[in-house]
């Protein structure tokens, strides 16, 4: 029955549009046959209209603004970061601060460095592909911050906005590596004083929290500001009954919220002088969740696109 009335739906979508619909609608008297007919067509053209505003379809900030929550909603629109259309340079004078806004970072690929067996039986670290497991969540939008030119070059401050997004991805074995996306604190420099134009670039440091608050209590009820101090379960093992004590628990026992660091470069491919926007790609190297200090943290590479406003 589904497949009968979708094939319907195209059949008619393929003859009417919403707009001819509505207007039709509006001029002609019609039955209550024909009413039906067209109503069938006005809601085949806007399962239409959702198909064409799919997240595989770039969209400008313009264009992203003009839409309703309820066109964005479960489309994944939010997602996506919006694209630049054309081309100039905006000029960037000495001694000035310039205020960023809207900026946006939309990872394309994810991959994380492993230990990978060679032919010969070596092992080697490589970055290895994943498996995004995360919904349309992980883009980082919002962010601004100050640009102020001295000195020969530029230094971007991050200020605020939505600065962290926690993502999830699978290794090829199953294992799945969560980390806090994020350039939280970034501080990033150009050896260029300007112009804003396709080929300048930015890099710098920034700040990665840990992926856990310090309310979150682990399955044994462990935590860094409430719970208990160690698993009660093993109670003997942790009082040195073995000869060990707790140095085979002290890691899980001992929580600690890890704050390290990451680095980030942006190449600036599209300006559009008119509208002060500016984007291009980046490509960013960040540490993976430690799981409170339990575990060594794996570094993940991240390639993707950004859009920024400048004033």
């Amino acid at each position: 029955m589904r497949t009968i009335f979708a094939f319907a739906c195209v059949s008619a979508c393929a003859a009417f549009s919403p707009a001819a619909v509505r207007r039709q609608a509006i001029e002609m008297k019609m039955d209550v046959p024909s009413l039906k007919k067209f109503f069938s067509a006005a809601v085949c053209g806007m399962f239409t209209l959702g198909a064409f505003n799919a997240p595989s379809q770039a969209l400008t900030k313009e264009e992203t603004n003009s839409l309703s929550y309820l066109q964005v909603k479960g489309t994944g629109l939010a997602n996506r970061c919006p694209e630049v259309i054309g081309e100039g340079s905006i000029p960037l004078s000495s001694g000035k601060k310039y205020k960023i806004t809207d900026l946006c970072l939309e990872p394309k690929t994810f991959k994380v460095e492993e230990e990978v067996a060679t032919k010969k039986g070596e092992t080697k670290k490589e970055f290895v592909d994943t498996k995004l497991m995360t919904r349309q969540t992980y883009s980082l939008d919002g962010v601004s911050g100050t640009l102020e030119v001295k000195d020969g070059g530029a230094v971007f401050t991050e200020e605020d906005g939505i600065d962290y997004a926690a993502t999830t991805v699978q290794l090829p074995g199953g294992e799945r590596v969560p980390f806090l996306f994020t350039i939280k604190d970034l501080v990033a420099k150009s050896s260029s004083a300007g112009p804003l134009q396709p080929g300048y670039g930015l890099g710098g440091s920034f700040t990665v929290p840990s992926y856990r608050t310090g309310l979150f209590l682990d399955p044994k009820g462990r935590g860094t500001t409430t719970g208990y101090d160690f698993a009660h379960a093993l109670a003997g093992l942790q009082t040195g009954s073995f000869g060990k004590g707790d140095e085979e628990l002290f890691k899980e026992n001992n929580k600690k919220f890890d704050v390290l660091s990451g680095d980030i470069e942006f190449a600036v491919n599209r300006v559009n002088a008119e509208e002060g926007e500016f984007g291009g790609v980046f490509v960013s190297t960040q540490p993976s969740d430690t799981d409170m200090g339990a575990k060594v943290p794996k570094t993940i590479l991240l390639k993707g696109t950004f859009y920024g406003h400048i004033e």
